[in-house]
């Protein structure tokens, strides 16, 4: 692997006589690792290798078809680099009751859908991306991880902070010059200089200026990068605390796990090395908040809806209706958890908002039709719908969305389709057809099927 020589001498320089088992750990393959969804309840992998700062991670022997696994599209289990997973640490330490946490530069998803999993119950998760189109990847991620307390949101950094002091948790994985993709990514390492270093350790600590009005007195800030460097590290957390008055807070794990320490000053920071750790390149710090008044922006009392408008069988559809309120968002109907009504209400105010809670579905005369979002969500009431469970084959060309056969002596009406019993989405039964109600944008696109497809269940198809 050809490195950009400025990199190399200014990481020699860090690193000193480990440079060399740095360098060479740097040519040798990128570790696979999933984390699985607690949601979807599937059995851990026979092969895999528990991540050990992570419950539900799992490293890989080999790299899965995961385009052409249906337990993927259905939100089984995510694929994330293992290190980044290391905010399980963090989120555990310091998180112990609800909270309104945001999820700043949340796309594609990997930060959010493990914050779904690790927030005490009843939190909310406010998962925002700046970029348009990469904000509605990051929403296509969370749907299908299937929880219903989540916003996802597409605002710039300064217009969230003006929601004073409203967030107990900001998880900040800031946009860096991307150092500890270089094993994975050529473009990182082409694209790499010291003055886009500089550029980005700049924009990093404007971004943490502009949404620390948000974080309430005494909250948690977790900052992360995927780079070596120390300007957009260590530097920027002594800037976080001497300019903001921030405390840097310690974690503890056990020496085993070979995460490094500050590479300048004294602050308890956690860094991920290949030559050390299962893992790609990766900075993180837990910063708190120092105490004072406390002036959250006003949430001003929801307004009931017109009831009329809304069709309450949609709440029939859910294990626990009574949690929930329904909201009709241009013309998809929505469930939203209703203890935090009143928030629903602001958020959707202040904020570009690309989805909130659960779509439902669509009323069209006395058809009530189904969204796919629900087929895959957590609160979902299966009983509700006829289930079909299909093959391997059926699911990729359902995936794909092409036509599948149902038995034809089926009942008429909405199905829930399945795969090795977890769903994937909904076909309307019309007797000797069906049509398949996947999302076109969700579809997969390649009309190539590999000769051997290997999921995560361990099958080659």
């Amino acid at each position: 692997m050809e490195l950009p020589v400025d990199f190399v001498i200014r990481t020699r320089t860090l690193l000193g006589d480990d440079y060399d088992h740095f360098e060479k750990a740097l040519a040798t393959d990128t570790p696979v690792s999933i984390r699985l969804n607690r949601r979807k309840e599937l059995s851990i992998p026979v092969f895999g290798e528990q991540i050990p700062w992570c419950d539900m991670g799992y490293y890989l022997p080999e790299r899965l078809t995961f385009t052409f696994d249906p337990l993927f599209h259905a939100g089984g289990y995510y694929v994330q680099e293992a290190s980044s997973m290391f905010l399980e640490q963090a989120i555990r330490t310091y998180v112990k009751e609800p909270v309104r946490c945001l999820d700043l530069c949340a796309a594609p998803g990997g930060k959010s859908t493990h914050l779904l999993d690790l927030l005490p119950e009843d939190s909310l998760l406010i998962s925002n991306e700046v970029i348009r189109n990469r904000s509605l990847i990051l929403a296509e991620n969370v749907t299908k991880w299937g929880a219903p307390n989540v916003i996802i949101s597409n605002e710039d950094p300064e217009k969230i902070g003006q929601l004073t002091h409203y967030f107990d948790v900001i998880v900040t994985d800031v946009p860096c010059s991307g150092e500890g993709m270089f094993r994975k990514d050529e473009d990182s390492r082409d694209e790499w200089s010291i003055a886009n270093v500089q550029l980005c350790a700049s924009r990093q600590r404007r971004i943490i200026h502009d949404i620390w009005d948000a974080l309430k007195p005494g909250g948690i800030l977790v900052y992360s990068t995927c780079t070596y460097n120390t300007e957009e590290n260590e530097s920027n957390i002594q800037h976080i605390a001497e300019d903001l008055g921030a405390e840097v807070l310690p974690l503890s794990y056990p020496d085993e796990w070979n995460i490094t320490g500050a590479l300048e000053g004294n602050s308890p920071v956690h860094r991920f090395f290949p030559h050390q750790t299962k893992g790609e390149g990766f900075f993180l710090a837990v910063l708190r908040k120092e105490e004072g008044d406390c002036n959250t922006v006003k949430i001003k009392k929801a307004k009931d809806r017109k009831k009329e408008s809304i069709p309450a069988e949609f709440l029939r559809w859910l294990k626990q209706p009574e949690n929930f309120f329904l909201n009709n968002h241009n013309g998809t109907i929505e469930a939203f958890p209703i203890i935090y009504k009143e928030d629903y209400t602001l958020l959707t105010e202040k904020l570009k908002i690309i989805s909130a809670g659960l779509r439902l579905g669509e009323s069209k005369g006395k058809d009530l039709i189904p969204h796919p979002a629900l087929a895959l969500s957590s609160v979902l009431d299966k009983n509700r719908f006829n289930q079909t469970e299909i093959s391997w084959e059926d699911a990729i060309r359902y995936l794909r969305k092409e036509a599948i056969s149902l038995d034809p002596n089926s009942e008429k009406g909405y199905h829930l389709i399945t795969y090795q019993k977890l769903p994937i989405g909904f076909v309307k039964q019309l007797g000797h057809r069906s049509n398949n109600l996947y999302p076109s944008e969700w579809r997969i696109r390649s009309t190539y099927t590999p000769d051997n497809v290997k999921t995560l269940k361990n099958d080659i198809i």
